[in-house]
């Protein structure tokens, strides 16, 4: 009999997943619902429904973070609704445990509550009341409304916001929107980013290959933010600027969280625990946590993985990721996503796009996203990051080069970032860290032992206490 497996979303990320889930024959998966959100012509939950009790999976993994905590407070997770209504157990966390990523004020308030390290200064506001005097107290600011924004809600004082007034206004306009109507300020923070998921079955946690996204749209970082423009790991399961000691400090905290999380809310968190951190010169932070596999950092990393992901779903499931052994191969990624021209602000849509020059081989794979098949054959843009390409290599230069090659193979209106990957971006990135950790210690080379082989990668036992 076939293992069925039920999938929520699609996007380059689900289409990852089912990819990776496909490399064992005995599995069968189905989407239950692409989840179009509340605007879709049909509610999306009773999609869901009616496909599981038709479908009768053995598990269900959601895709992205809507379906896990609905915008509106009103509506029930889709966990939650799967779980109790159904029986069917889920790869994702019930909608309170999801308040990890729908809610960013839960999140801060979480770490300082239970001590875990990370934090920024922050404060949170549910009128406009203290909120200029705050952000004059800090000498750069970030303003971040407290639920769902598709990684495009966040403003940058000197990147996105450049006086006080233009913060103010925008304070203003997040807490007049239903259903946010909360908003976090942060000081800004100067450093890299990187990306830390982690394996959770609510006792234990084993971390995935760091991955360091790139969210602006355009090339040298510049533009607007994105949901994720490209993204790379390393051979040696680290990054160019990770040293073993940072890496081992964001294994931790993703351990601490998903035990603080049961003690807050009496629930085992099952699922994927994404930690976003920066490296600065006061050491680590927590830029934020997603509660489900990024986009596309689930490319890179799915795209090495060695262990079977039926097994490790399964594991999640029953509580016993600590008797399994997790693996991922010594390559390198790089992920490159071709986007419609206008993007995001105003993509392109119902535009065809020619896929016949990409090449197909092994060294790079191909995960579609927001592209959709008609019966003439051809891919038509549906306005969103539209396929993406994950090169593999010995190293990233070898890596690079395969994604590069197939993502300007792609004829039609659409761009990507060339520069992601590359060498001389990594060395920016490198520079740039060095100087404010003022030291020279930090090299583009990729050295192979950086790391002791599966450090980071073996499960952290959450014992109560």
């Amino acid at each position: 009999m076939p293992i069925k497996i039920g999938l929520v979303g699609y996007d380059g990320r689900t289409t990852a997943i089912s990819a990776a889930l496909r490399r064992r024959s005995d599995v069968e998966v189905r989407v239950l619902s692409t989840w179009k959100g509340p605007d879709a012509w049909e509610n999306p939950m009773d999609e869901v429904r009616e496909k599981a009790l038709e479908f009768r999976p053995e598990f269900v993994v959601i895709g992205p973070e809507e379906p896990l905590a609905p915008k509106d407070p009103r509506d029930v997770g889709v966990v939650d609704m799967l779980q109790n209504e159904l029986g069917i157990p889920c790869v994702g966390p019930t909608k309170s445990l999801a308040r990890l990523e729908a809610s960013k004020a839960f999140t801060r308030s979480l770490l300082a509550e239970f001590g875990i390290p990370g934090n920024p200064k922050y404060r949170v506001f549910s009128s406009m009341q203290g909120i200029k005097e705050w952000i004059e107290s800090l000498d750069g600011y970030v303003v971040k409304p407290d639920g769902l924004t598709g990684g495009k809600g966040v403003q940058v004082s000197g990147v996105d916001i450049f006086d006080i007034d233009q913060a103010l206004d925008y304070c203003a306009k997040v807490l007049a929107s239903y259903p946010v109507r909360v908003v976090v300020v942060e000081e800004k923070l100067d450093g890299e980013e990187f990306s830390l998921m982690s394996f959770c079955d609510g006792d234990h946690v084993v971390d995935m290959v760091p991955v360091q996204d790139h969210k602006r749209l355009s090339e040298g970082d510049l533009g607007p933010n994105t949901g994720g423009m490209g993204s790379y790991s390393c051979e040696d399961h680290s990054l160019p600027f990770l040293s073993p000691e940072i890496l081992a400090q964001a294994s931790e905290i993703n351990a601490l969280v998903g035990r603080a999380l049961k003690k807050k809310t009496g629930q085992p968190y099952k699922g994927i625990l994404y930690g976003g951190f920066m490296v600065t010169a006061e050491g680590l932070r927590l830029l934020e946590y997603n509660a489900r596999f990024g986009d596309p950092e689930t490319m890179n990393v799915l795209s090495v993985l060695e262990t079977d992901l039926t097994d490790i779903f399964r594991a999640i499931i029953n509580g016993t990721l600590d008797k399994l052994k997790i693996e991922f191969s010594r390559k390198a990624t790089v992920c490159k996503y071709v986007v419609p021209e206008g993007y995001p602000d105003d993509p392109i849509k119902d535009v065809k796009i020619d896929l016949s020059d990409v090449p197909a081989d092994s060294s790079c794979l191909r995960f579609d996203a927001a592209v959709k098949q008609r019966p003439d054959g051809f891919f038509y843009l549906t306005g969103s990051r539209a396929i993406a390409f994950v090169g593999i290599g010995n190293d990233l230069s070898e890596a690079e080069s395969h994604a590069e090659r197939a993502a300007s193979a792609v004829h039609g209106p659409v761009f990507h970032r060339k520069d992601i990957g590359t060498r001389d971006l990594i060395q920016k990135r490198v520079r740039h860290l060095n100087e404010l950790l003022g030291t020279g210690k930090l090299h583009v080379r990729l050295q192979p032992n950086l790391m002791q082989p599966n450090v980071c990668l073996q499960p952290i036992p959450m014992q109560p206490g």
